[in-house]
């Protein structure tokens, strides 16, 4: 699966042009980043404007502190733990005492395919996988939303999460599994399915 929000060579051009006041590099990577992030401290926040004004505040920081940004080793990791830590900073300044579980809110936008093995799931099986997906714990509703939507690499959900690689693996085989189970049943294949289908999600 690719990345839908810019592999590490491409991350690493932003960070040494934005690092030069380069405004076109630091807007492409806003665009490219905003809406995930946006939706991932609405998990925690619940409050869209609120979750605007967040990941703005972090692209704020970011092109202020413009010339140590060639110093980040992950930007990509950077900046969901920024946006991750704005939140849990509102959420502690506002005491907020109805705040509901993070990632509760969280939502799967899975995409229709038209390659080969993405024309076996029909409009009424992806929704079918969108209301597995939904019926999933909240923190493996995220995890899975970070690696299979976002992109992510495992390392990185773990460290962003701050839960052990294995965590995250074990949270996949249980998201993975409930999705390859509603899909053999409904196509009658067999449990297992091939690796590549599961990768088209």
């Amino acid at each position: 699966m690719n990345s839908i929000t810019g592999n590490t060579a491409e991350l690493q051009q932003f960070q040494k042009l934005i690092a030069n006041g380069d405004e076109g590099a630091f807007r492409k990577l806003f665009d490219l980043y905003f809406c995930n992030l946006s939706q991932f401290v609405f998990s925690f926040v619940k409050t869209r404007d609120v979750s605007t004004e967040i990941v703005d505040g972090v692209f704020i920081r970011l092109w202020h502190n413009r010339s140590s940004i060639d110093q980040i080793d992950n930007l990509r990791v950077y900046l969901y733990k920024a946006a991750k830590n704005a939140a849990l900073n509102y959420i502690s300044r506002h005491a907020r005492k109805n705040i509901l579980e993070p990632f509760d809110d969280i939502t799967i936008q899975l995409k229709d395919e038209s390659s080969p093995e993405g024309l076996l799931i029909t409009k009424e099986m992806l929704q079918k996988i969108r209301e597995t997906v939904d019926l999933l714990p909240p923190r493996c509703k995220m995890i899975f939303k970070l690696i299979r939507e976002d992109g992510l690499k495992y390392k990185e959900v773990a460290e962003i999460l701050n839960i052990s690689v294995k965590t995250v693996d074990a949270q996949m085989v249980i998201a993975v599994s409930r999705v390859r189970e509603l899909m053999s049943n409904h196509l009658n294949l067999p449990s297992v399915l091939p690796k590549k289908n599961m990768e088209n999600l």
